[in-house]
């Protein structure tokens, strides 16, 4: 059965060991995550200025819309003061900065009514990250920018915890993947997205769900194991989320984690992630526990082309 813990004191070590057992975390607005989101805000609106970003979706056709997200999003992600942030918030819920390494944040958009759902603002359907070669131990951090409601939150799937299920994660390669299917190309698939997207292979039922509505800066902590979707947008708004994943170097080197369950996935992310002290990355030691050897196959770290 999941638990979902509230402002939880647990310490991250054993919070860690809950979240690979299935249980979600929530947390409350805080002065790093505030911080974050006000950050985050700022350049939203700037993007979009002088429209309301939340509903420029009906005042601009979808080119222009996606247009400006392929912009906004990777200078967000590579903005200098997007990592002192993740390192503040690590910091501030716990972490030993020292054995924690953390991807670059990603910004998320889910526009209302079907507008834009493919692409850069990619309507995901129910997946487990694990799919797309992550480690068994990394943790999701999911924060929202704006406030949001249950009909344009993120929606998990408890029953499938420790339910097996049949799907395309073995035709994924995160080498190619970071080879083909990134860049700036991305913004362009606007009916269609033709990347290699690893899902559910059979039906799956999604109820019962839940859904944690939590205000701008409040945080969402679940497993890379558990399986969630982006709930159909019917808000009338555009929903903007900013996510980072983490590790525990501990559990890297443990091979520590939720249970491998259905992924097939080859590749691996451990590459990507970076130190919270001095943004080194994990040992090469340490990665060669994780690395399959196919390599060659594609590009072992993603470079944007800035």
């Amino acid at each position: 059965m999941t638990t979902v813990y509230y402002d939880s004191e647990m310490s991250d070590d054993d919070r860690r060991r809950a979240l690979y057992a299935g249980d979600l975390f929530v947390y409350s607005p805080r002065k790093s995550t505030l911080a974050f989101a006000e950050f985050a805000r700022g350049l939203i609106r700037e993007a979009f200025a002088p429209l309301d970003p939340e509903v420029a979706q009906h005042h601009l056709p979808v080119e222009e819309f996606a247009a400006i997200l392929g912009r906004l999003k990777p200078g967000f992600i590579h903005h200098p003061d997007s990592k002192q942030h993740l390192r503040n918030i690590l910091g501030e819920l716990g972490c030993d900065l020292s054995r924690t390494y953390f991807e670059v944040p990603k910004m998320r958009s889910s526009t209302s009514d079907q507008y834009l759902t493919t692409g850069i603002a990619y309507a995901w359907h129910p997946h487990r990250d694990s799919w797309y070669a992550a480690p068994q131990c990394q943790v999701n951090w999911w924060m929202p920018v704006f406030d949001i409601r249950a009909d344009n939150a993120m929606a998990f799937h408890p029953r499938y915890w420790s339910q097996p299920v049949q799907n395309s994660s073995a035709g994924f390669n995160y080498y190619k993947w970071n080879q083909e299917s990134r860049g700036p190309h991305v913004a362009t698939f606007l009916k269609e997205d033709p990347r290699p997207l690893p899902r559910p292979t059979e039906p799956l039922e999604l109820d019962p769900q839940i859904r944690l509505i939590v205000p701008a800066g409040g945080l969402i902590l679940f497993s890379c194991v558990q399986m969630h979707s982006s709930v159909p947008n019917t808000s009338g708004k555009t929903r903007y989320s900013v996510d980072f994943r983490v590790v525990n170097e501990d559990d890297v080197a443990k091979r520590q984690g939720a249970p491998n369950l259905d992924n097939a996935a080859t590749g691996t992310t451990m590459r990507d992630y970076l130190r919270g002290t001095d943004l080194a990355h994990i040992p090469e030691e340490l990665v060669a526990l994780y690395d399959d050897g196919t390599g060659a196959e594609g590009e072992l770290i993603y470079q944007p082309k800035v």
